[in-house]
């Protein structure tokens, strides 16, 4: 604990004073660059503990949409870390204390699922993204778990992806699944009470999330990038979801239990 707090103080805090303006500028001026958010999503890494081990990598030089299990709120941080990705989020996130901010310069879409209305300027953001040959990740489950197993997958995010690429005539894209898994918390093997206090999932408050992030030990996560796919906007979105979500859990079951990947062939 006295090592975060010192780490906090003496690097955390300049990184954010040097680089919370600077990247205000950067998204106020319109222009593209991952350097710093990649950079202070590193030194989150390490100030919450969290070791990241990246099996495979994201797909380059193409429009991507990458769909993702969700466990808990350091799961952008550890993406973040080894991606450059635009994050898919709940408006709620974006209503949260400082996290909305942070969110937000790092050009952060909103979704909200309870309206429809909303669908049209979502499309229109992904779209911005994926013509400039960009990656947009979806927690395509719509809501956190404990990492024990993946919830199914919405097909209407792939929906909005494919409304997006026609808006844009985005060309070549890829669907891309990720899973990240935390399977290690001081060297032991992730109990299923460790991954409540991980996922934040039954604290009876925001104020108490932070705190379990802030005291809990050093958690190994691994990212693991499965094989892209080509998509058009005339695939059946729900098999495209079946199939993500399908190769998304046979990932987080092998790294849940310590196994190999298994191997997948691309389409």
């Amino acid at each position: 604990m006295i090592f975060r707090i010192l780490f906090f103080i003496f690097i955390y805090v300049p990184v954010m004073l040097v680089g919370i303006p600077s990247q205000f500028v950067i998204t106020r001026l319109g222009l593209e660059s991952n350097f710093l958010p990649r950079l202070f999503h590193k030194v989150g890494c390490i100030f919450l503990g969290m070791r990241v081990t990246v099996i495979g990598e994201p797909a380059h030089n193409r429009p991507t949409l990458l769909t993702a299990n969700h466990i808990s709120w350091t799961d952008i941080i550890a993406i973040g870390s080894v991606a450059d990705v635009t994050f898919v989020a709940k408006t709620g996130v974006r209503d949260a204390f400082f996290v909305g901010f942070m969110a937000s310069l790092q050009k952060t879409i909103y979704v909200d699922y309870n309206r429809r209305t909303d669908t049209k300027r979502t499309n229109a953001e992904m779209a911005k993204r994926l013509a400039r040959n960009g990656a947009v990740l979806l927690f395509a489950e719509g809501h956190r778990d404990l990492g024990n197993h993946v919830q199914p997958f919405r097909s209407a995010l792939v929906g909005a992806a494919q409304a997006a690429m026609k808006e844009a005539g985005a060309r070549d894209v890829a669907i891309q699944p990720v899973t990240i898994a935390y399977t290690r918390l001081q060297g032991m093997p992730v109990s299923r009470a460790d991954r409540a206090t991980i996922s934040g999932i039954g604290s009876k408050s925001f104020k108490a999330v932070v705190k379990d992030l802030l005291t809990s030990g050093v958690k190994d996560v691994t990212i693991a990038f499965g094989t892209p796919r080509p998509i058009t906007d005339t695939d059946d979105r729900k098999k495209l979801t079946r199939i993500a979500e399908t190769e998304v859990r046979r990932m987080l079951v092998s790294l849940n239990r310590g196994l190999p990947l298994p191997v997948v062939s691309g389409a």
